[in-house]
C-alpha cells in the first residue's frame, strides 16, 4: 500500500484522469472529493464488498445450462 500525507485542500493524481482532494479534516475524520469520468464506478469499499457478495449469490443461483436451455425453447 502507498501513504501518502496530504494536508486540506492538496490532491493525488491517479493516471491522468482521477484527481483525489482532500476537502475537509473534522477531527478523525477526513472528507474527500474524488474528480474521475463517468464511466469508472467510484463505490465505498463496504458498498463495494456487499455488490461482490450479491454478484457471487446471483451466479450460484444460475445454472449455466438451464439458461441456455431456456434461450433455445424461447
Amino acid at each position: 500500500m502507498l501513504t501518502l500525507s496530504r494536508k486540506l485542500n492538496e490532491s493525488i493524481m491517479i493516471n491522468n484522469d482521477i484527481e483525489i482532494t482532500i476537502a475537509e479534516i473534522k477531527g478523525d475524520q477526513v472528507k474527500i472529493g474524488i474528480t474521475a469520468p463517468k464511466e469508472i464506478p467510484i463505490y465505498r469499499k463496504e458498498l463495494y464488498l456487499q455488490i461482490q457478495e450479491a454478484n457471487k449469490e446471483a451466479n450460484a443461483q444460475t445454472n449455466p445450462l438451464e439458461v441456455i436451455e431456456q434461450l433455445f425453447q424461447s
